[in-house]
């Protein structure tokens, strides 16, 4: 099985969307999330993260807010949302990267 690290400094450009449970954005945002990983199926990853289960990684990138969306390519963080956004900016984000 892949790290989280792994993944991130693979090939593919990668959405982490974190979450949690309680929030209200954040189940509104799962059709979203869930669509955008269909619709970039082979070109980028997406990737779910509950920060009540993963504090520590949470805090290590300043995750402050939920939902928070993070792109990363090749390693590095290129773009970071806090906050509800509609699922063409997320796709632009982070398919934009290999253009």
């Amino acid at each position: 099985m892949e790290s989280l690290q792994q993944i991130i400094n693979g090939p593919l450009p990668v959405l982490i969307d974190f979450y949690a449970d309680w929030c209200g954005p954040c189940k509104a945002m799962n059709p979203v999330i869930s669509q955008l990983g269909k619709t970039v199926q082979g070109k980028a990853r997406v990737l779910k993260i509950n920060i009540d289960k993963n504090q520590g990684l949470a805090h290590q990138l300043g995750v402050q807010a939920v939902p928070t969306f993070i792109v990363f390519n090749k390693g590095q963080q290129i773009w970071r949302h806090a906050g509800m956004v509609d699922g063409r900016t997320l796709e632009g984000q982070l398919l934009q990267v290999g253009s």
